[in-house]
């Protein structure tokens, strides 16, 4: 995993929801001799302090001044590791360091870049619903920070209409409380109101908490950002369990609901 003496290299790194057990070992090994740690404060605190790393903790929204640090940091001859919480390729890291490299030198070009991969938010949650994703779906981030929300409108209409079971990350922020209230809004217009319903939050975590509902009855304000928001398709189904909770799952087969 070493990189050769002197020369730089950057690995982004998906750190899985929260419990160490969720943590790959290819995770583990691209840790274990980084010279510097960079990420948002909450991902950084996950891994333990050891002599040799430098860490490089962030607040929120400052991905493509990471992105770049790193570059700096790699072609000064460092091994660094950019942390992100699930998978770094699905709305965090990796794109970040992508769009600092497509805008960036050929220096930066040249760098020895690696992607380790996590488990997503949107898996973790559908392994404790049961195989909500067991047909056709789709992932929509509800943030307009990056994007407009016309067009977040326009894409959950598509996925609406499609008939995709629908992963909703970034549902509702302080900054933005409105927007989860807004989906709600628009899909309530496109899908049935005994639409299955799902908020997994802080999925793996000791103050985890699972609602499970229907698309008419579902309040929007039980959505955080530490939540992962489910929405099914026309198939998806409820089954109950003899504890008396409910499992979720969409069958394979399109058109076999009785």
């Amino acid at each position: 995993m070493s990189a050769a003496p002197n020369q730089g290299e950057i690995r982004v790194i998906g750190l899985g929801p929260g419990p160490a057990a969720w943590v790959t070992p290819d995770a583990d090994a691209a840790l274990a001799d980084a010279t510097d740690l960079i990420g948002y404060i909450p991902y950084v605190e996950r891994i333990p302090p050891r002599a040799g790393l430098t860490r490089h903790a962030t607040d929120n929204r400052v991905e493509l001044d990471r992105a770049r640090h790193a570059l700096d940091l790699a072609k000064a001859g460092k091994i660094v590791a950019i942390v992100s919480g699930g998978d770094p390729g699905v709305f965090a890291m990796a794109a970040a360091l992508f769009e600092a490299l497509d805008h960036g030198s050929p220096e930066d070009r040249a760098l020895r870049v690696s992607i380790h991969p996590g488990i997503s938010a949107m898996q973790a949650a559908a392994a404790r619903l049961g195989a909500p994703l067991g047909h056709d779906f789709c992932a929509i981030s509800l943030s307009d920070n990056l994007k407009p929300w016309d067009v977040i409108a326009r894409r959950l209409k598509a996925a609406a209409e499609g008939d995709f079971v629908i992963a909703f990350y970034n549902p509702a922020s302080k900054a933005r409380p409105q927007s989860i209230f807004d989906a709600f809004a628009l899909l309530k217009s496109l899908k049935a109101g005994s639409t299955p319903v799902a908020f997994a939050r802080a999925v793996g975590r000791p103050d985890e908490k699972i609602v499970l509902t229907t698309l008419a009855e579902a309040d929007p304000a039980t959505a955080d950002m530490a939540t992962l928001v489910m929405i099914g398709s026309s198939e998806t189904r409820f089954i109950d369990k003899p504890d008396g909770g409910r499992w979720l799952y969409t069958p394979r087969s399109y058109g076999a609901r009785p």
